[in-house]
């Protein structure tokens, strides 16, 4: 009886929150100094079947999130947001990857209720200023993002300034001082790091160049410092982007290099929109692979998530995708090769894999979708199995 406790509690607490915000919204309409609150909700059934000797896992999981903004007084504002993620009817035959169930694959959404976001904004003639917890994406989320897809989302306790009076100029800073990831409190580090990104948009599209140095806060030396610069634009029917990095490790008395590069090309035709890339995730002599551990790994190199953490012999993405509309709602299908960016006598084939996803929104808050991966494993050496993954969902923002 214990679930059907928990939703109920979990559904009183969202039915006050959706009363309130749907009371803010019959209301006359709300300006930047009136206090807000919303309540955002994600039901998710998830589940994981691999090559090897785990148990094929399946997850029902809710994830509820209750913010509230306070109204503005002299450009400052205050943000306050919970979030909670609960096993729903029974359905958590799953290793949740803070150690329960291990004998399943891995479903990362650990059941958790904790202080997601809780800041103080100032802003105020094209430059603002945020302290404390708080979410942090930069560009495309490759190197710094949220994690959004798991129920338990990343954020960082932090302070941000962002600089963007000129037209065509924007510049941010931020340094944490701890990540707080996705497994509930029981893998968060403390950090020193510092992020520095600089954007100009020019009429073919933005130039951003960034330093993004991290140091893991343990009492030993460490340090993983990326220099780059990207561009990406739309002319007309094409989209294009392009992007260079460096990359030095240092833990201890070990040192390793890598440099990273992508690129991609897409056209817009009347129903289809298709698109090339590759992407290079350099190596140090097979020892060694170019790292981002900030980044919203899931959105890049495959749905099945098997190089979140990238082959010591780096990682080459080739990969196609087409994508479009149908039934008011919008799918996408994608194809990945994988290999070795330096490879070794039994180590080269990474596998491949194909992604697929449809997903729509109805009666004006509500999104549901079905999302496919199927990985296909390549070199036995290389550490990978065959792994398919479904999910299918439904999402309410108030």
């Amino acid at each position: 009886m214990q679930p059907v406790r928990q939703l109920s509690t979990l559904t009183t607490l969202i039915l006050l929150a959706g009363s309130s915000a749907s009371a803010s919204a019959n209301s006359e309409s709300k300006s930047e100094t009136q206090a807000k609150n919303s309540v955002n909700l994600n039901l998710r059934y998830e589940t994981v079947a691999q090559d090897n000797s785990l148990k094929d896992a399946s997850a029902l999981t809710l994830r509820t999130r209750l913010n509230y903004t306070s109204a503005s007084y002299h450009d400052f504002t205050a943000v306050i947001e919970f979030e909670d993620s609960r096993q729903v009817a029974g359905v958590n035959k799953y290793n949740d990857a803070v150690g329960n169930n291990t004998e399943y694959s891995v479903i990362a959404d650990p059941e958790t209720t904790e202080l997601d976001q809780a800041y103080v904004q100032y802003k105020k003639d094209g430059v603002t200023a945020k302290v404390g917890r708080q979410v942090l994406t930069l560009d495309n989320h490759r190197y710094v993002g949220h994690v959004g897809w798991r129920q338990d989302r990343q954020t960082f306790d932090a302070a941000t300034v962002t600089y963007a009076a000129l037209d065509n100029v924007e510049m941010s800073y931020s340094y944490i001082n701890k990540r707080n990831r996705i497994f509930s409190n029981e893998k968060d580090f403390d950090a020193k790091d510092h992020l520095l990104n600089l954007a100009y948009k020019t009429s073919y599209g933005k130039l951003t160049a960034y330093s993004y140095l991290l140091e893991v806060d343990e009492g030993t030396a460490n340090s993983l410092d990326t220099f780059g610069v990207s561009f990406n634009g739309k002319k007309d029917k094409f989209s294009y982007s392009a992007e260079f990095a460096t990359q030095d490790s240092e833990s201890g008395a070990t040192d390793y290099s890598a440099s990273y590069m992508a690129i991609q090309g897409g056209y817009s035709f009347d129903v289809v929109t298709l698109k090339l890339g590759a992407e290079v995730l350099g190596s140090d002599d097979s020892m060694y692979g170019f790292s981002t551990p900030l980044a919203t790994l899931h959105k890049f190199n495959g749905w099945a998530d098997q190089f979140l953490g990238t082959p010591k012999e780096g990682l080459v993405d080739l990969y196609a995708s087409v994508s479009g509309k149908a039934f008011g709602g919008g799918w996408t299908v994608t194809i990945h090769d994988y290999s070795a960016d330096e490879s070794t006598d039994t180590v080269d084939d990474l596998g491949s894999e194909i992604n697929a996803v449809y997903a729509k929104k109805f009666a004006k808050n509500y999104k549901a979708g079905l999302k496919y991966a199927a990985y296909s494993a390549g070199d036995a050496t290389a550490g990978k199995v065959d792994t398919d993954k479904i999910w299918l969902w439904v999402s309410a923002k108030f």
